[in-house]
């Protein structure tokens, strides 16, 4: 259990350090990914359905959201 719990968070802080160098529209369109992954993983739970397809929906749903919204605010 210890062990899992140290890769986890060793896997976390290289995932964090990874984005470090990303531009704007990338860092929203990996947030909408990430927000979408987890409320499409949630609402798949709660429905009774697939768990996984609700996450790969909404991470899909989410990067589209983030690049919309990346777009809009260069417009302002």
């Amino acid at each position: 259990m210890l062990k899992s719990q140290i890769a986890g968070l060793a896997l976390v802080g290289l995932v964090a350090a990874g984005c470090s160098g990303m531009n704007t529209q990338q860092q929203r369109a990996l947030s909408g990914a990430a927000i979408g992954t987890g409320a499409g993983a949630a609402i798949g739970l709660l429905t009774g359905g697939s768990v996984v397809t609700g996450a790969v929906i909404g991470a899909a749903a989410g990067t589209a959201g983030g690049l919309l919204y990346h777009e809009e605010q260069k417009k302002k």
